[in-house]
C-alpha cells in the first residue's frame, strides 16, 4: 500500500490546555505555532508515525504577563527549549473511531512515555480535490515530570498552580488526492 504523507491545516486546527489555577479555577491556554504531520499506510492510521511540534513562544493564554513567565525558567525556558515534541511509536484502535495513541513527549529536554485518546471524525474528499482527516486528541500530564517546577504554595495552603495539565487538540490534516 502507497505511503500517504499529511500535512496540518493550520487554519483549521488548535491545540490547548488547561491547568487549575489556586485549586479553584482553570487557566486555558493555546500554542499558536506548531507542526503535525503523519505518515500512513493508506488511509490507515492505525499505521501512522505522527510528528507534534509547539514552539513555545508562541504560547497564548490571553494575559502577556502570564505568557512570559510560562516562557521563563520557572517553566518552559522558551530560550533553552524552544519547541515542545510528541512523536507517535503505536496507535492502537479501540473501536471504529476511538484510538489509543502512544508515544513520547518532549519538553524542557525531558522525554516521557504518554498516551494519548485519539477520535476520529473522519476522512473525506474536499471540492478541491484533497482528502482531509479530523480528529480530536485529548491526554493529560503531571508538569513536574517534565521540570516545569514552578509552584509556591498560598498561605492558606494548596497550590497556586495544579500538577495536571490537560490538554485537548482539535486536527486536520490533508493530502492531495492521487
Amino acid at each position: 500500500m502507497a505511503k500517504i504523507n499529511w500535512q496540518v491545516d493550520p487554519a483549521h486546527t488548535e491545540v490547548t490546555f488547561k491547568v487549575r489555577h489556586m485549586m479553584v479555577s482553570n487557566v486555558t491556554g493555546q500554542f499558536h505555532k506548531f507542526d503535525v504531520q503523519a505518515e500512513t499506510e493508506g488511509h490507515d492510521f492505525t499505521t501512522a508515525k505522527v510528528v507534534f511540534t509547539a514552539d513555545i513562544d508562541s504560547i497564548n493564554t490571553k494575559v502577556e504577563q502570564r505568557d512570559n513567565h510560562l516562557k521563563s525558567e520557572d517553566f518552559f525556558d522558551a530560550a533553552n527549549h524552544p519547541q515542545l515534541k510528541f512523536e507517535s511509536t503505536k496507535i492502537t484502535k479501540k473501536d471504529d473511531d476511538e484510538f489509543d495513541m502512544e508515544g513520547n513527549l518532549t519538553i524542557r529536554g525531558t522525554t516521557k512515555p504518554v498516551t494519548l485518546k485519539v477520535e476520529s471524525n473522519g476522512i473525506i474528499l474536499d471540492p478541491y480535490g484533497n482528502h482531509r482527516a479530523g480528529f480530536e486528541v485529548t491526554g493529560k500530564i503531571n508538569r513536574l515530570d517534565y521540570g516545569l517546577k514552578y509552584n509556591p504554595v498560598m498561605e492558606a495552603g494548596g497550590l497556586v498552580v495544579g500538577d495536571e495539565v490537560k490538554f485537548n487538540s482539535n486536527i486536520e490534516l490533508v493530502h492531495t488526492a492521487e
